[in-house]
């Protein structure tokens, strides 16, 4: 239903195919939900999305605007080596290249990466334990996090096969001393993965902040997990699954985008 409502929606010209315009929109979307949702750090982070077909082009930000000025069609579409494939005055941030090309060339399944310099993140990032399961929001993620040591701005390209390593099969990423990054097979799974994954570093620092924790067992850790994310799990008489919730959520957002300031999908 998410889709639909991107979907119903026509490139300006014939400059795109239908589903890149699509891809685009819902691209400028995020970026624009990161900008409401305060998960910004001026102009220096980054989200980009993977088109279809095997030259495996991607789209990323305009290397100098607010992520509220970010629309579909200023999306800067490069190749696997940082190059531009279409005409744009924009640059690209070369951090952002080195992270995400490394990602979308070694992940089939990585179509949306999202990467955020959150005070909570950071914070989080700089912790010995890294995310901890304090909260039903964390356990979204439990041994789901994969973790990257520190090495400087990412501006050397030989960082990337250890980047690649180290997040290996796993939806999340914590760059430590740096922040946080999820990779979704939409840039849906991608922002709701991020919003979820910020939310429970924020409500880490407040737990570890208001003294002695209580950390639910890891048999009820790996039940969470699988109440998240294993929709196809069996289900037993009296129990439930919701397997709407994420694009019901989704949906709304898109509204809230169209109230707000619907040029995103410009």
């Amino acid at each position: 239903m998410a889709g639909d409502v991107l979907r119903a929606a026509t490139a300006p010209n014939s400059k795109y195919s239908a589903e890149e315009w699509r891809l685009r929109q819902e691209l400028a979307a995020v970026y624009r939900l990161i900008a409401h949702f305060r998960m910004t750090d001026l102009i220096f982070t980054h989200i980009s999305v993977r088109l279809p077909g095997p030259e495996h082009h991607f789209l990323i930000n305009p290397y100098g605007l607010f992520f509220d000025e970010i629309t579909a069609s200023n999306l800067v579409k490069i190749d696997l080596q940082g190059n531009a494939v279409e005409p744009t005055p924009y640059k690209v941030n070369p951090a952002g290249f080195v992270i995400h090309s490394a990602i979308h060339g070694a992940r089939d399944d990585a179509h949306c990466v999202l990467h955020t310099h959150t005070k909570a993140g950071c914070a989080v990032a700089a912790q010995a334990g890294g995310l901890l399961p304090l909260n039903q929001i964390s356990l979204e993620f439990y041994n789901n996090v994969a973790y990257h040591d520190y090495e400087g701005i990412a501006l050397d390209l030989d960082e990337q096969k250890r980047l690649v390593k180290d997040l290996g099969n796993k939806p999340v990423l914590i760059l430590r001393n740096h922040g946080l990054l999820t990779v979704g097979r939409t840039p849906q799974q991608a922002f709701l993965r991020m919003y979820y994954l910020d939310k429970a570093c924020e409500i880490q620092l407040a737990a570890q902040a208001g003294g002695q924790l209580v950390v639910p067992s890891p048999a009820v850790c790996e039940h969470t997990e699988r109440q998240f994310n294993d929709a196809d799990r069996a289900v037993e008489e009296g129990q439930f699954k919701d397997v709407d919730g994420y694009d019901l959520a989704w949906t709304a957002l898109l509204r809230l985008l169209d109230r707000i300031d619907p040029t995103y999908k410009n």
